[in-house]
């Protein structure tokens, strides 16, 4: 009697055991109402992707208020650019403090391709896969995914650890060779955040630069000019630099670079302008992030600004995939004096 009680008693224990085990569909079905039922939530973390031979690192501040406002500050490590990704009920602007400017956007931003730090984004790349697969960890659980961006094929899948709470620990976006090409890392995240009532408001933000330039002015009336030119390291087959120009501006200068062939483009450098009153510059195409800076890409051009820099390339005969090859290939830092 004794002994079926005891074996008993284990059978019991090992089917509370397994009722208590989560699998895949629970976890993404917690995930779901978790993230579903959120009105606002606010991330804090660290952002790295890799170009080439070359990592950049971003301070990244994440705001979500229900239904569709974000507010995505990216500041480069190495060099204290910060610009801002705001989405509200009148736009997508991409804020470039350090210009005193923003770009606006017609644009479906978030939602046109995966979106490495947002929740809801991640939450819709485990949904809509239907051969996603699932690890249990020590501490947590890794859900592995397909991704979605269309401009860069190379990105194929990303690994998405949670901790046992369901709380989002890390994301690494891979490429075909399983190497990771972008870690998001969330060191916080308050899913009850409170935010002012002008918080997603343009103007907010503006008023926030104009304080901060006036803490940090430096009065300066030298003109900038560009030391070296920058060259792509990429260059489409078939095609090579014909033509060199430079001309000066009221406040630089200006290279055009001509290159002809089966795949002709035009690229601009200019130095970059500091307007004395905020502007907001209406723009064609979509927010894109490059390694160090958020840019702007179109059907037929992409355009950003780096290190000082304003760079435009322009092609008709090119697809946006290598707009984007061409534009990741000039990566080295421009001399200026």
């Amino acid at each position: 009697m004794k002994k079926i009680i005891i074996l008993g008693t284990i059978i019991l224990m090992l089917f509370l055991t397994g009722c208590g085990k989560k699998g895949m569909d629970d976890i993404v079905n917690d995930l779901d109402k978790l993230i579903s039922n959120l009105t606002t939530y606010q991330i804090e973390g660290d952002l790295q992707i890799t170009n080439n031979d070359d990592t950049y690192n971003y301070d990244i501040l994440v705001s979500y208020e229900k239904p569709n406002k974000y507010r995505v500050s990216l500041t480069n490590i190495s060099n204290d650019h910060e610009q801002i990704i705001l989405k509200n009920d009148e736009g997508v602007y991409v804020v470039t403090p350090s210009l005193n400017k923003s770009f606006k956007f017609q644009s479906d931003w978030p939602n046109n391709n995966s979106q490495v730090y947002l929740l809801d984004s991640l939450l819709k790349d485990i949904k809509n896969d239907q051969d996603k697969t699932f690890e249990e960890i020590n501490d947590g659980y890794i859900i592995t995914t397909k991704v979605t961006y269309p401009n860069n094929t190379n990105l194929v899948k990303q690994k998405i650890t949670l901790d046992k709470d369901l709380n989002f620990k890390s994301v690494e976006v891979l490429d075909s060779n399983d190497i990771p090409q972008m870690i998001m890392k969330f060191n916080n995240i308050d899913l009850k955040a409170n935010f002012d009532d002008n918080y997603f408001d343009l103007d907010s933000i503006i008023e926030q630069i104009d304080i901060d330039q006036n803490n940090n002015k430096e009065e300066t009336d030298e003109t900038v000019t560009i030391d070296d030119i920058i060259y792509p390291l990429y260059v489409p087959v078939g095609t090579a630099l014909v033509d060199k120009e430079k001309v000066a501006k009221t406040d630089g200068e200006r290279v055009i670079l001509t290159f002809d062939g089966e795949k002709p483009f035009l690229l601009v450098e200019e130095t970059a302008s500091v307007e004395k009153e905020f502007s907001v510059v209406p723009t064609y195409g979509e927010p894109f992030l490059l390694a160090d800076t958020v840019g702007a890409l179109s059907s037929n051009s992409i355009s950003w600004v780096s290190n000082g820099i304003e760079y435009y390339i322009v092609s008709d005969a090119m697809s946006q995939v290598e707009l984007i090859e061409i534009a990741s290939s000039i990566s080295a830092i421009p001399t200026m004096k």
